[in-house]
């Protein structure tokens, strides 16, 4: 059976469905933007690529997540 996915990352198949790019990508875009803040991040994907709040809010969580690691 497969593993239930949480917190940011169970967001990810409906942000490539709805926005036909592979999370890769976007992630790339945050990392290019870096360094920045949470929110001045999640504004840049909500402003140049129209991506809703909670979808952008996502990808920059998990994004900054690996980023600490």
């Amino acid at each position: 059976m497969a593993e239930d996915v949480k917190g940011p990352a169970s967001y990810f198949p409906s942000i490539e469905k709805k926005y036909g790019r592979p999370v890769s990508d976007w992630k790339e875009l945050v990392r290019a933007a870096m360094p920045a803040k949470h929110m001045e991040l999640v504004a840049m994907l909500k402003e140049q690529h129209g991506m809703g709040h909670g979808h952008a809010n996502a990808i920059v969580a998990h994004t900054l997540a690996e980023s600490s690691d």
